[in-house]
């Protein structure tokens, strides 16, 4: 698609203008993929040539360094405690210790068990005790592959530590032959409260995020290419072992059996584009044609119509929603005041057609979302100048106008981030398809594919079904786990980029 200049865009009708604005967002897509896997092919050279500048640095620190900072290279904070900053010192050396402890009393045992994940399962051997045989427990594939993630995170940490040991020796060196002074213990604990509170205030989070967050999003990681199920739970049954890449085999194969799951994850993934957006825009504007009826001119009982909006969110999900499903049952409420009033003939099929189905937990989530975005509206509603809106009207523009041209931009500008994390939320809404639907009516032509899928299930709810039942494959499961990954970090890196809150920050200044 040629580009027009501005005076040429211009010129354009407003159809043409939908059109062009259309298109050039489609062409953005792939150039923006191709740009996001370049920034990818970029970083990764960067690492490179920075691991490599940090090799060099060291053989040279080596080279040229004295006998204390060589012999940093063996005892860590042997360049701190050889110049007078023996709290530095002290604390490199004792991690040195910890980490040397470690490494022979267990790690060096996790990290010897991590190639197979256990070599002993769960055996039945006679116990002379008891003059009887019982089943008896050796090796835990859970706990290995755990304890391997966090060993071979401790070793990064160490060598990192090892590292600014050496750095710290050779700027020392660098300082004491020019005649400065080195920091002591106390000037370190005074900075930890003075221009480094930074790093005092973040230390905490950062092991937090680190402890509950990367780790397990590793472990899963790694579970994908194990056969960790319910039948190899690693210690109770059978120990589970690495597949490689036998399980994004069969997510991706389309020959025999396998097509299913591919097949599935293919419908599944579609519908969860479709909810996602439906339950993005439909809540969005909704919301925000509400909020401007309440906060027009001359509405009463402004602070009343909210705080019935809001009751929809006090009421917690579990109860609001269970009760709405029950209520649009065969014999539920609605079917049974419809069939009363001689409306219809039979009950209708709320949850048992895939078409009412989807459309139906639509049309209820925005009863849920609504009063969030009606709340989020107001507050910009009133931020909005009303000179706009005066200038606006001497200039006899009508309202439409005046909605489209100042309300909706500003709007957009405002809220472009939120919109983004709203889909990427709604594409992981467990609750409102869980509790409304569970994910039925069920598709028979895809729930071969373990975890009986549904026509209103989206990823989330089709993972959750796989890891619990009977099978638990939960090796299958990580596999989904990380394609929703893949799929919700690609949208929103490309929608980021193209936001115009993030492209013409100073639009709205």
């Amino acid at each position: 698609m040629a580009k027009y200049s501005d005076l040429e865009y211009l010129k354009l009708s407003k159809w043409d203008k939908f059109l062009y604005k259309l298109g050039r967002f489609f062409i953005s897509i792939p150039v923006g993929i191709g740009h996001f896997f370049q920034k990818i092919g970029k970083g990764i050279a960067s690492g490179v040539k920075a691991f490599g500048r940090e090799c060099a640095d060291v053989v040279n620190t080596f080279k040229n360094g004295d006998g204390i900072t060589k012999g940093t290279f063996l005892v860590m904070g042997l360049g701190n405690l050889a110049r007078g900053q023996i709290l530095r010192g002290l604390l490199f050396l004792l991690f040195e210790i910890v980490f040397i402890f470690y490494m022979i009393f267990a790690g060096g045992y996790w990290m010897s068990m991590l190639p197979s994940l256990g070599k002993q399962g769960p055996a039945v051997e006679y116990d002379p005790v008891l003059d009887t045989y019982v089943t008896a427990y050796h090796d835990n594939s859970f706990k290995i592959l755990l304890y391997g993630v966090l060993t071979i995170l401790f070793i990064i940490a160490f060598i990192y530590t090892w590292r600014q040991s050496i750095k710290q020796a050779k700027i020392n060196q660098e300082m004491r032959e020019r005649g400065i002074r080195l920091k002591s213990g106390k000037d370190d604990l005074k900075s930890l409260v003075d221009e480094s509170f930074y790093k005092t205030l973040l230390a905490l989070p950062l092991t937090g995020i680190l402890i509950f967050t990367v780790v397990p999003i590793v472990f899963m990681m790694l579970v994908a290419f194990t056969n960790y199920d319910g039948s190899h739970d690693g210690y109770f049954n059978n120990l589970f072992h690495w597949v490689g890449l036998d399980n994004f085999n069969t997510m991706f194969s389309w020959t025999g059996g396998n097509k299913v799951y591919s097949a599935t994850f293919g419908e599944v993934l579609t519908w969860t584009l479709i909810w996602a957006f439906f339950a993005t825009f439909s809540n969005y504007f909704l919301g925000m044609f509400v909020a401007m009826m309440i906060n027009k001119k001359g509405i009463k009982f402004k602070k009343g119509w909210r705080t019935i909006l809001v009751m929809t969110i006090a009421i917690p999900q579990f109860i609001s929603l269970l009760y709405v499903s029950k209520m649009f049952a065969k014999n539920g409420i609605v079917n049974g005041f419809l069939l009363d009033l001689g409306w219809i003939t039979q009950p209708l099929p709320f949850w048992d057609d895939p078409t009412w189905a989807r459309i139906t937990v639509i049309l209820i989530n925005i009863w849920i979302g609504i009063p969030y975005l009606m709340l989020i509206v107001t507050g910009i509603l009133m931020n909005i100048p009303a000179d706009l809106y005066e200038s606006a009207k001497i200039d006899g523009a009508s309202g439409w106008k005046q909605f489209t041209k100042i309300t909706l931009p500003y709007m957009l500008f405002i809220t472009g981030p939120y919109l983004l994390t709203q889909f990427t939320g709604n594409m992981n809404n467990f609750n409102v398809i869980y509790l409304l639907t569970g994910g039925g009516p069920t598709n028979a032509a895809a729930s071969g594919a373990s975890g009986s899928v549904g026509y209103t299930d989206l990823l989330v709810t089709w993972l959750f079904k796989i890891t619990t039942g009977a099978e638990s494959q939960y090796y299958m499961a990580s596999v989904v786990g990380i394609l929703i990954f893949v799929v919700v970090a690609l949208i929103t890196l490309l929608v980021y980029n193209i936001l115009p809150s993030v492209k013409n920050e100073e639009d709205f200044q």
